[in-house]
This record gives C-alpha cells, sequence and structure tokens, in this order.
C-alpha cells in the first residue's frame, strides 16, 4: 500500500511540474533601430530585474539574432513588463 502512494503522489508532483511549465510564457525583444544599447540595457535592469552583465549579454543577442528572450514566467508576470517596455519605445512580445 505504501508503494501505491508514493507513485501516487510521485505522479501528482510530475503532473504539477508538467502544468507549470506548460503555463510558461517568455517575453521576447526584438532589434530595432531606433533604441540604443544604454536604454536598452537600462530598461532591461529596471523592469525585467536582469543584473548588468545580463542585460548586456541580452542586448547583444538582440542586435546580433534580431531578437532574444529577455524573460519566462506566467502570462500575468510579463504582461506589466511587456507594456512598460513597449511604453519605452522597445519592440517586445508576450510568447
Amino acid at each position: 500500500m505504501m508503494i501505491e502512494f508514493t507513485r501516487q503522489t510521485e505522479t501528482q508532483s510530475q503532473s504539477v511540474a508538467l502544468e507549470e511549465l506548460i503555463d510558461q510564457y517568455n517575453l521576447v525583444l526584438y532589434n530595432d533601430d531606433v533604441n540604443t544599447f544604454d536604454h536598452v540595457i537600462n530598461c532591461l535592469i529596471r523592469i525585467c530585474k536582469h543584473e548588468m552583465m545580463e542585460a548586456e549579454q541580452c542586448t547583444w543577442i538582440v542586435h546580433v539574432n534580431g531578437k532574444c528572450k529577455v524573460r519566462n514566467g506566467s502570462f500575468e508576470e510579463l504582461e506589466g513588463m511587456c507594456t512598460q517596455m513597449m511604453n519605452e519605445g522597445l519592440s517586445v512580445k508576450i510568447e
């Protein structure tokens, strides 16, 4: 009987973990020809709570690749950040 309980608990834990992964979204920052590196870095630090090095790396990835996932989380968590970044003139989308 103990084994059944353990398997059930393990399955439930895996199910919850899978649901959490499914509910994850990405905040994606896109390249533009308008904003400076400094502005983008400052926005990532202030809005997305990046450390300086992480913000710089993301900014370079956007510059070179055209886009970068700058944050992940639930849609609700990212929605406010997305709005703030758009208000700063950045091109972002929740995917």
